[in-house]
């Protein structure tokens, strides 16, 4: 029967380590820890979630004790340690943040904040919504570290009562999100206890079946093989022990997914697995480790290929140790790593490991982690970069993994400079890694000195070279020449930019001639109402849509010139103008009094296709105003609202009536200006019936156009037409008190 069968009695509620006893483990490496602070984040986390239990049955509080006790492992900060005990609060029961601010100030605050976000973001099945999650998370792990390392001890704790959940499905999901996002992001910063330990109850849960026979053939060996192990491990302290050497050396067991891993990409079996068993050697110093290095091998033979030094050529995560193979006793084959003790911690424990005493308080000491190495930080920057480059969510998912799970080659610059690269990197690889515009501009590489093809693969050691070009279009196939989700998204990002830029170059053109088939002059300045009609931010936006195919010539027309074609061969002169007269025929409404007098309201100019209500005023009739007319606010405030109808304009205004609209407009001050106006006019279908001059300077003229049009939107469509001509600065319609035309005057002048 499968393990995962038989699940362990949950812990009783006694059981939970105490306040008292989380204090400890913390003051065992920071005896100052404010003590008083942790024990109010313990009561408060206790308090809020009474009478909550976990499917184990456990008091839920027991899980956030549990997660903290976990970051004091990792000898963590006191705020980390409070954030463990507060994390589920604010999303879980009653607490709020701002309560959480209050009585643990605002770093606590932050930091539950940060978490608190990423649980409500539980990573679905769908793959798009686990990329998104994945982005968010991302953009929050750059910003605090700390929230990565709450989660993820947050994550180990779920996933050691995993088996509690009694549905398959959600198991394998938790399970399988664990091990493509969690386990690769702790390895990036270097938190290999966690790492390894999510991977495994990762893999029991996946594939339980392979798990079992693995751990089974584990207890087997250990029992065979004891023996032989204690062994190896006295001879070689006995042999650094001669020497003079302090060392301490013990066996370590590979563990079972990393068993399943090599099972599964070297094809072969359980038994031909030569390194199941290794040993680690750990000294006081880091010239101690090369001493060993070179006592063992003048004992025992190493095996060609397999030595590598981590210790001068530390990975990114600020991984360093020496690593070689040897026929040891019994011509057995022997992997061994040497490192001293701060090696062995940081190897453990990664960006964890440099929290010490820094200016007078207890946090992340960069400082130190740089002259360990490097900053195990600087690995989240990749991630962050490939963000930037935009792209869909998708893309972001499988360029981070592809950066997540690569295994790694070691560069450098001319200049000396280390670049890691996944294994099967190529130049271009190297040239985007360096910085993203040196990837863009990349024509060719020399390898050691010699010049290569951007698609050969780099070795480690290789000093790279990158010739640059001053093309930044991306030839074919560009991305084919590159393993890395760095170097892919930001091709991707140049590819899509590349095009954009010539969709935009073919729209315009687009734009251009279909103004030109209507007879007209294209100008960005008139397409305002359009952008807005089309939904478009600007003209740069509209080029695309157009290049693109996504709005048509014929669908940008309409939206600069509403109603242009229906337009075609009506003539106002031909339909009778609205007037007061004959209001009844034009306007109806409910509530309306038959055979009671209409007035069209002289400040607004009311017309088909406007929005119009009636106010009653006794002895006049009722007076007709577009909704959004500036007097109805003033009728308003006179709390007359009881007399105001609702209308409408009948069948017979559209069809058959035209209206007196005003346009109000800047011209230039140049000969034959009017001329041009009054022939957009005529060609939009519209005539004018009346001109004034407003006001007149050196350069320009403000006039009044009474022109005849058939509704609303034919007004708009002529005030687009006036628009395009560059001797128009502006055009709008009258809407102020003043500006309108009059219905029932008979007089007209001609247009210049």
């Amino acid at each position: 029967m499968s393990a995962l069968a038989t699940p362990s009695a949950p812990p009783p509620a006694d059981a939970i380590p105490s306040a008292d006893a989380l204090i400890a483990r913390v003051q065992a490496y920071h005896p100052q820890v404010d003590a008083d602070l942790i024990t109010r984040a313990y009561a408060y986390s206790k308090h809020h979630h009474q009478g909550q239990f976990r499917k184990s049955g456990e008091p839920y509080y027991g899980h956030t004790v549990a997660v903290a006790m976990l970051l004091a492992d990792l000898r963590l900060d006191a705020a980390t340690i409070c954030t463990g005990l507060l994390h589920d609060t604010v999303e879980d029961t009653d607490a709020t943040l701002e309560e959480v601010q209050d009585l643990f100030g605002e770093d606590i605050a932050q930091l539950v904040d940060g978490v608190t976000k990423l649980g409500q973001m539980e990573l679905g099945s769908k793959r798009t919504k686990q990329a998104e999650n994945l982005q968010k998370l991302v953009v929050a792990i750059t910003r605090d570290v700390r929230v990565l390392l709450v989660k993820l001890c947050d994550r180990l704790h779920n996933m050691r009562t995993l088996h509690f959940h009694s549905r398959q499905d959600k198991r394998e999901r938790i399970a399988r999100e664990t091990l493509e996002i969690y386990a690769p992001l702790a390895r990036r910063i270097g938190v290999n206890r966690v790492c390894v330990e999510l991977e495994d109850l990762a893999f029991r849960n996946l594939n339980p079946a392979a798990y079992e026979s693995i751990h089974h053939r584990l207890e087997a060996m250990r029992i065979v093989r004891h023996d032989a192990v204690a062994a190896v491990s006295a001879e070689i302290s006995q042999l650094l022990s001669d020497k003079g050497m302090d060392c301490v050396v013990f066996g370590r067991e590979k563990r079972p997914y990393s068993i399943w891993r090599k099972l599964e990409r070297k094809g072969v079996s359980f038994d031909e697995i030569a390194d199941i068993y290794a040993f680690r050697i750990l000294t006081a110093s880091p010239i101690e480790c090369y001493t060993a290095l070179g006592l063992v091998h003048q004992r025992w033979r190493s095996v060609p290929e397999r030595f590598r030094d981590y210790i001068s050529t530390p990975k990114p995560n600020n991984y360093r140790s020496l690593h070689t193979t040897i026929i040891g006793p019994s011509n057995t084959r022997i992997e061994l790593q040497i490192r001293t003790h701060d090696m062995e911690r940081v190897a453990e424990t990664g960006v964890a490991a440099h929290w010490r005493y820094k200016a007078g308080g207890y946090a992340y000491d960069a400082d130190a982690a740089e002259a360990a190495g490097g900053d195990p930080l600087e690995r989240l920057r990749p991630l962050m970069e490939i963000l930037e480059q935009g792209g869909d969510p998708d893309d972001f998912l499988e360029h981070a993994k592809l950066e997540m799970f690569a295994n790694e080659v070691y560069c450098f610059t001319p200049k000396g400079e280390l670049i890691a690269l996944p294994g099967g990197a190529t130049p271009l690889d190297f040239a985007y890694a360096v910085h993203t515009e040196l990837g863009h501009s990349a024509i060719g590489a020399k390898i050691n000195g010699r010049e290569r093809p951007l698609r050969t693969r780099l070795n480690n050691g290789d000093v790279v070279e990158i010739i640059k070009g001053g093309v930044r279009q991306p030839p074919a196939g560009w991305e084919d020449l590159v393993i890395t989700g760095r170097a892919r998204a930001a091709i991707r990002r140049l590819i899509r930019s590349s095009e954009a830029e010539e969709f935009i170059r073919i729209g315009k053109v687009i734009a251009e001639h279909a103004f030109l088939r209507e007879g007209k002059v294209f100008r960005e300045s008139a397409l305002g109402e359009a952008l807005r009609r089309l939904e478009l931010e600007d003209a740069e936006a509209l080029y695309l849509a157009l290049g693109k195919g996504r709005v048509t010539s014929v669908e940008l027309l309409e939206a600069v010139y509403p109603g242009h074609r229906e337009m075609r061969g009506r003539r106002p002169q031909d339909r009778e103008r609205i007037a007061d007269a004959k209001a009844g025929l034009y306007v109806h409404g409910r509530g309306l009094t038959p055979g009671v007098s209409l007035h069209f309201a002289p400040c607004c100019s009311p017309m088909p296709g406007d929005r119009i209500v009636g106010v009653m005023d006794p002895g006049k009739g009722v007076e007709v105003h577009v909704i959004d007319c500036e007097r109805l606010a003033t009728l308003e405030d006179e709390d007359n609202l009881e007399n105001w109808i609702d209308l409408k304009w009948t069948a017979e205004a559209s069809a058959n009536a035209v209206s007196i609209g005003r346009i109000l407009a800047t011209v230039r001050n140049q000969p034959g200006v009017l001329a041009e106006i009054a022939g957009a006019v005529g060609e939009a279908g519209g005539n004018i019936t009346d001109v004034k001059t407003l006001q007149r300077t050196r350069d320009f003229f403000e006039m009044a156009f009474d022109v005849e049009v058939f509704d609303a939107r034919h007004l708009s469509n002529i005030v687009a037409a006036l628009k395009t001509s560059d001797r128009v600065v502006t055009a709008e319609r009258a809407r102020t008190p003043g500006e309108a035309p009059d219905y029932d005057s008979e007089t007209q002048q001609e247009p210049a």
